[in-house]
């Protein structure tokens, strides 16, 4: 069951989601550990990261402790999908985009 981190990252985000066969997960193993990319539709990234980033942070939790269960460190990667909207925030009087990645690292404990 070497790849029980997997199969939960996809069970979970696929009750979250409203198209679950557009979630693709992908798995790396590397000396810093393991790298879960996740990639859904782009009308359903809302709901994987969720308000302020809750639920993205949740979910992040959950695969530490799946991970430590396992003996190895799970760090998770959510993609932007291609063509994905999201607002643009303003800093003084210059417009800052962020990259939904750049969102996340801002996020993480």
């Amino acid at each position: 069951m070497a790849n029980t981190d997997q199969e939960f990252l996809e069970y979970v985000v696929k009750s979250l989601v409203d198209e679950p066969d557009a979630v693709v997960v992908e798995r790396k193993v590397d000396e810093m550990g393991v790298l879960m990319t996740l990639k859904t539709a782009p009308a359903d990234m809302g709901k994987i990261i969720g308000r302020s980033g809750n639920t993205a942070k949740a979910i992040r939790t959950l695969l530490r402790v799946v991970g430590m269960k396992n003996n190895a460190r799970v760090n998770l990667k959510i993609e932007e999908p291609e063509g994905s909207m999201r607002p643009e925030m303003r800093s003084g009087d210059r417009v800052v985009s962020k990259s939904v990645d750049e969102a996340i690292d801002d996020l993480k404990i």
